[in-house]
C-alpha cells in the first residue's frame, strides 16, 4: 500500500471482519471455485445446456408455426419430436437454477 498503515485497532477488526467471513460457507465456496453468480449459464456445462434449450426453442416455435398453419400430421410429429428434447433441456436449467439459488438461500438464513 502507498497509504499509511493501518492502525492496530484497525488491524483487528479487518481480522475479526476476514475471521467472520471465512465461517460462511457459501462464500467460502464461491471464493475458491470462482463463480460469478446464480445464474444458469455460468457453468461450463450450463453453456451447452443454454445453447442447447435455446436452438431447440427456435426450432421448436418454427415447427409449431409451421404445424399450426398447415395442419399436417408430419408438421405437428416435428413439433412433438423436438419439443420433448427442449423441455428436458428446460428443466434441466431450472433445477440448477433452483439448486444453487437454495443453496445460496440456506447459506444465508446460517449465518
Amino acid at each position: 500500500m502507498d497509504g499509511p498503515e493501518l492502525s492496530r485497532q484497525e488491524r483487528m477488526i479487518l481480522e475479526d471482519m476476514e475471521a467472520r467471513l471465512r465461517t460462511d460457507p457459501v462464500l467460502d465456496r464461491r471464493l475458491r471455485t470462482l463463480r460469478r453468480g446464480i445464474r444458469p449459464w455460468t457453468g461450463s456445462l450450463s453453456d451447452g445446456l443454454a445453447l442447447c434449450a435455446c436452438l431447440l426453442s427456435m426450432a421448436s416455435v418454427a415447427a409449431f408455426l409451421r404445424a399450426a398453419t398447415s395442419t399436417s400430421p408430419a408438421g405437428i410429429v416435428t413439433f412433438a419430436v423436438l419439443w420433448v428434447p427442449t423441455a428436458v433441456c428446460l428443466l434441466g436449467l431450472l433445477c440448477r437454477w433452483s439448486r444453487t439459488t437454495l443453496a445460496k438461500r440456506t447459506g444465508r438464513r446460517k449465518d
